[in-house]
């Protein structure tokens, strides 16, 4: 039963994690929502000792406004995408807690669901960000391509569907369900 606890203390640590990393995707996107109108709003020509935060931006970041833009506008998609697979994620902890094991039906249906979601969210949410910055470099001068993009899952999303593999055998076993293996 050490594994168990064990298994129980992980769990309790996913939730919580899910729940941070879901909650500062909510606080990512609201800033890029608050760059984006401040920007608009000419607050970005807000002087401060005689230098405008639009010249700072392009000189020092090397960035021009347009790819700002671009950016904040992508970067906004990426974090809900974020916030709404920790959500997911808050939610199989939740309830596999409540189980008390992870070895049951209904949690590997579960973690089955958020190893596909964990694959399709950031896949989604970076082809609209991908779509969204092409529409910005179209309507917008000056915006540069992506350095680099945020980078799926699939990995891990490919890891939890093996696990509710493993996990609904572990269920069949707990129930008495589980075939016979042939013998070799």
């Amino acid at each position: 039963m050490k594994s168990l606890k064990t298994i129980q203390v992980l769990a309790k640590i996913g939730r919580i994690v899910s729940k941070i990393i879901g909650i500062l995707s909510i606080v990512a996107a609201c800033l890029c929502v608050a760059g984006i109108v401040s920007l608009a709003l000419g607050l970005g020509a807000l002087k401060i000792g005689g230098v405008t935060i639009h010249s700072i931006i392009e000189t020092k970041a090397e960035i021009s406004i347009g790819t700002l833009y671009a950016a904040m506008a992508s970067g906004i998609l990426l974090c809900v995408g974020e916030a709404i697979l920790c959500r997911f994620a808050e939610k199989y902890f939740a309830n596999e807690l409540k189980a008390g094991t992870p070895f049951t039906f209904d949690g590997s249906k579960e973690l089955l669901r958020l190893g596909i979601l964990a694959i399709c969210i950031p896949i989604a949410s970076e082809i609209l960000a991908a779509i969204t910055y092409g529409i910005m470099r179209l309507l917008m001068d000056g915006v540069e391509p992506p350095k680099d993009w945020y980078g799926a899952s699939i990995g891990i999303g490919v890891m939890m569907i093996v696990t509710s593999v493993i996990c609904r055998y572990g269920a069949e076993l707990k129930e008495g369900k589980a075939p016979e293996e042939p013998a070799a």
